[in-house]
Parts: C-alpha cells; sequence; structure tokens
C-alpha cells in the first residue's frame, strides 16, 4: 500500500483529500501545522507521496519542501490558493515536483498523485539496475564506468557524477531544481553556485550528446533547474 503525508491546514478540505485518497487504496497521514511536517523532514523516506499545502501555520511549504529535499527525492505535490505563474515556478525551483492551485478538481488531484506514483515506481526500477544506457553510452553505476558501445572505449566518472546522473535518470522527464540538487550533493560550507551544477551538465553532454550544443537529453531549464529524457 502506497504511503502518502498530506500536510494541510484547512481541515475540511483535509478530510476530503483524505477520504478521497482512503477510496483509491492509499495509506494517508495528515498533519495540519507546518512546525511537525518541518521536523518529520529526516524521516520522509517513510512515505512515497508528500501533498503539501504552501501556506501554513508556524513553518512555509516552501521551506520544508527544502528542509525535506535534504534529506530524499520523495515526490512533492504542491497545494496553494496562490497560482500565478511565479508562484509555480518558485515552487517548482524549491523542488516541488508538481503544483496544483486551489480550488481543485478532486479527479486532477487523484490523477497527479497515480502520475507522480508512477514516475517513482519506473524511475527506481531503472536507477536500481547495474547499468543504464544513453545514446549508445553505458553507465555502470558500480564501476563508475562510460562505455561507448560503438568503440568501446571507457572513461571513468566521479562518484558525485554518478550520483548525480543517478538523480536525473530517477526523475527523467521531471524538472530537477538547482536549489534540490545543491542541498543534496553539497552543504553550505562548500558554497556551491548553480554555475558548479552547470558544469556537470556540460560535461554529461560532452559524453552523452551526439551535438552538445544541440542537446537531446540534458536541458536547462532557465530559472529552474534541468531535465533529462532519453528518449525511451
Amino acid at each position: 500500500m502506497k504511503r502518502i503525508y498530506l500536510v494541510e491546514d484547512e481541515q475540511n478540505l483535509a478530510d476530503i483529500i483524505r477520504l478521497n485518497l482512503e477510496m483509491e487504496g492509499f495509506f494517508v497521514e495528515h498533519v495540519s501545522k507546518g512546525s511537525v511536517a518541518f521536523s518529520n523532514a529526516p524521516k520522509i523516506d517513510e512515505y512515497d507521496l508528500v501533498i503539501l499545502d504552501v501556506m501554513l501555520p508556524e513553518v512555509s511549504g516552501i521551506t520544508i519542501c527544502k528542509e525535506i529535499r535534504k534529506y530524499s527525492n520523495i515526490p512533492v505535490l504542491f497545494l496553494s490558493a496562490k497560482g500565478t505563474t511565479q508562484d509555480r515556478i518558485t515552487g517548482l525551483k524549491t523542488g516541488g515536483n508538481d503544483y496544483l492551485p486551489k480550488p481543485f478538481d478532486l479527479e486532477e488531484l487523484l490523477l497527479k498523485v497515480q502520475i507522480l506514483l508512477n514516475g517513482v515506481d519506473a524511475a527506481k526500477q531503472e536507477t536500481e539496475r547495474e547499468n543504464y544506457t544513453i545514446n549508445n553510452r553505458q553507465i555502470n553505476f558500480l564501476t563508475f564506468e562510460i562505455t561507448d558501445l560503438s568503440t568501446n572505449k571507457k572513461q571513468t566518472l566521479s562518484k558525485r557524477e554518478i550520483e548525480l546522473l543517478k538523480l536525473f535518470i530517477g526523475n527523467k522527464d521531471r524538472v530537477v531544481s538547482r536549489d534540490e540538487i545543491l542541498s543534496k550533493f553539497w552543504d553550505a560550507s562548500q558554497y556551491p553556485t548553480a554555475r558548479t551544477i552547470d558544469n556537470y551538465i556540460l560535461t554529461f553532454r560532452k559524453i552523452f550528446e551526439t551535438d552538445p550544443k544541440q542537446p537531446q537529453h540534458f536541458f536547462s531549464i532557465r530559472s529552474v533547474g534541468y531535465r533529462f529524457t532519453d528518449g525511451k
């Protein structure tokens, strides 16, 4: 049974969401205070999905999502009465996977939940493999080697490069924000910048793209982050 962590301070809305999710066969744990969700971030991987209201008492959903991203890549679906383009961009940059403005149709909510969970299941299967192939270059996650299958030439990547590839593959076709990447792979004392990640993306393009100047797999999404697709 999939487990969903619902953070919503409007009790009536939370009851409706919970009832409908439970009717679909999900286990739902509901909390109404932002401070509780923030303190639970280190153990968020006990769940499969977070539904997170943006405007919460004590601690905002944006702050909670940033804290979650220090520990987990669990999908986060934002709910918010603020539905402007800039609000959605802020949610995605923070590390949210999707954004649903209030008021919303329950059928749309359930559809977004199912899509996010299906994406996690597919990504988990892919990143649990020993090998993964992008444009005729095979990644070996155990040896950190990249093999050009047309020439059999090999090169070795660093552990961080391999972990970044795993993150992108695990979020295939979804945008991964810069903030999420920085918080996951660097601590504050290292003072990384967005340019740091750009350099890794340039490296991946040189390895995996037929033409690095016209990428087909590793895309930069302006003001938000990056998106990987393998075309499969």
